[in-house]
């Protein structure tokens, strides 16, 4: 059966019985529908409960797939299965990849979060709010240079982009104010997906109402005639803006198919944002559960760096163990192995992708942090695979797993659950951030390229080397940086597979983001806005006459 084929079987319990199962009383959510609500935030603080925090994140993803959400809701369910009270949190999904190629951000198979058609397509609305706030934002800012403009905010500057939650390719590069006088002033834009607005970060890395609405006021939307940022509090709508958004700063408590409770809140993605969900919901299981199973967006140079990095300075807790997702194919994928191959046994390209593992273990332990890894299995595997993963990972002084969450759910993947419950009760993670935030961008970038990457050398373009001299007059060098690439492989050309060494990163610009706090570096040819492929997963899908939904995965 399809994902969204066992998903319809589920009798899910109605959202007010999976609040009381965290010990949420009716007037501490918002219900949307039978089993969909919103929690009113700020939750009370539970001293009983134990706040333990576990990172699941990946090796590079490939064309293979490595099922690291399936992974982190089996894991959750198995966790509650051997009497360790868990709550999930997870990102939400953006309907670009639900309709593109990647599909949705539910899990799979039996280790789904539900309502998995409603969560992957318009939930409870974030993402249409976010979209709403952005380009109002983008509108008052043009009909600010049209009627008034006292602060000589130059049409050539401004970074400001409107947005959609669809990848499509024909609007990252637009020209706007055509036709006249009375349309506005004619400047050369684009859009971004929503995922990568400023906006989802500044949701994702809000404490609350109060600190949303402070960065949404840093936020820079341009510069003047004579290069002087201009803010969105400068401009006089950081209010409007916040108002969109005071709704889908909430937090979604949500089910998976063995009824785990699931906070599902914010999406940025990791190869061109932070990729981590909000920290509002994040410290709402923290604070609801004695365990918090949480993820980080595509491999672990991408989603897991940028957790560690970005996010856990405003979380205020670092993770007490990691898991790092992968899988055969993966691994024989990244070791050369042709796609069409995967389903036979290759022990050459296996030993060779290994090394691509190891890198992802090495990065993680960089941090001071404990590692376990999950081997997401397919019927393909054969035992002489799974030993060679498993005696790698042993011969690292790292401990194994492997898991069956799509088949099995959480029963596949209690062997992974007593792993963690073991490393975070008798390891104590001794976190090491990867850089010194005082250090310059130029330096932060250096040391996660080589550090982190493998890269022997940083390539800054000449824009990028004059936006590093103004971030040093504007004194902006504190803040921590995020590396927009490739999700395929460590360097910033996705064809470069594996774990290669003593290549040269490029950085063609750089994206202050003060609202987000943190400053986005653009390596190679990343887009902010994806495309479809050619056979975009929308061909599939299909709805009856009963409004069942067939073909979304």
């Amino acid at each position: 059966m399809t994902d969204i084929e066992i998903a319809s079987q589920v009798e899910m319990l109605p959202i007010t019985e999976i609040a009381k199962k965290i010990g949420l009383q009716a007037d501490d959510i918002e219900q949307y529908g039978k089993y969909k609500a919103k929690l009113a935030w700020p939750l009370a603080y539970r001293p009983d409960k134990k706040h333990k925090l576990v990172l699941v994140t990946s090796i590079n993803p490939t064309p293979a797939g490595e099922g690291k959400s399936t992974v982190l809701v089996g894991l959750g369910d198995a966790m509650n299965q051997i009497g360790r009270q868990t709550v999930i949190a997870m990102r939400e999904p953006s309907m670009g990849p639900v309709f593109g190629i990647k599909g949705g951000a539910t899990g799979g198979g039996y280790s789904q979060v539900l309502p998995m058609e409603d969560i992957n397509l318009h939930f409870t609305g974030d993402m249409h709010a976010l979209t709403a706030a952005n380009n109002t934002l983008a509108a008052l800012i043009d009909n600010y240079i049209m009627r008034d403009n006292s602060l000589g905010l130059d049409p050539r500057r401004i970074q400001w982009k409107r947005v959609e939650d669809v990848n499509d390719r024909a609007l990252r590069n637009v020209v706007t104010g055509l036709g006249g006088v009375m349309q506005g002033v004619p400047r050369e834009t684009g859009f971004d997906i929503t995922a990568a607005s400023e906006l989802m970060a500044v949701l994702c890395l809000a404490t609350d109402l109060v600190d949303l609405k402070r960065r949404v006021g840093r936020i820079v939307v341009g510069y003047t005639y004579d290069s002087e940022p201009v803010t969105v509090a400068q401009l006089g709508f950081t209010d409007a803006v916040t108002i969109l958004l005071k709704d889908a700063l909430k937090p979604n408590l949500v089910q998976t198919i063995a009824h785990t409770p699931t906070i599902i809140h914010g999406g940025p993605f990791a190869n061109i944002a932070h990729g981590c969900n909000s920290v509002i919901a994040t410290r709402a299981a923290m604070q609801l559960a004695d365990y918090t199973v949480t993820e980080a967006g595509f491999g672990a140079d991408l989603g897991a760096e940028k957790f560690l990095d970005i996010k856990v300075p405003v979380l205020g807790k670092t993770p007490d163990a990691v898991v790092i997702v992968a899988t055969v194919r993966a691994l024989e994928y990244n070791g050369g192995a042709k796609l069409a191959d995967l389903d036979r046994e290759n022990l050459l390209e296996l030993k060779r992708g290994l090394a691509n593992l190891n890198r992802h273990i090495t990065n993680v332990q960089r941090y001071g942090l404990p590692v376990v890894v999950a081997i997401n299995h397919f019927a393909s595997d054969t035992d002489r695979e799974l030993a060679v993963i498993t005696e790698n990972c042993q011969s690292l002084g790292v401990d194994v797993a492997v898991t069956d969450a799509w088949a099995q759910g959480g029963a596949g993947t209690l062997a992974l659950a007593k792993k963690v419950v073991q490393l975070v009760e008798e390891t104590k993670a001794e976190f090491t951030p990867l850089y010194d935030y005082q250090a310059s961008p130029r330096a932060k970038v250096e040391t996660i390229a080589k550090k982190y990457y493998g890269a022997s050398e940083v390539e800054f373009s000449r824009k990028a080397e004059k936006q590093l001299e103004q971030f040093a007059r504007l004194g902006w060098n504190d803040l921590p940086i995020c590396i927009a690439k490739t999700q395929y492989s460590f360097t910033d050309d996705q064809t470069v597979l594996g774990a290669p060494t003593g290549f040269k990163f490029h950085i063609r610009e750089f994206v202050p983001k003060l609202g987000a706090g943190f400053i986005v570096a653009l390596a190679g040819n990343m887009m902010t806005m994806p495309g479809l492929p050619a056979r975009p997963a929308a061909v599939g899908m299909t709805i009856d006459a009963d409004e069942k939904i067939t073909g979304l995965f």
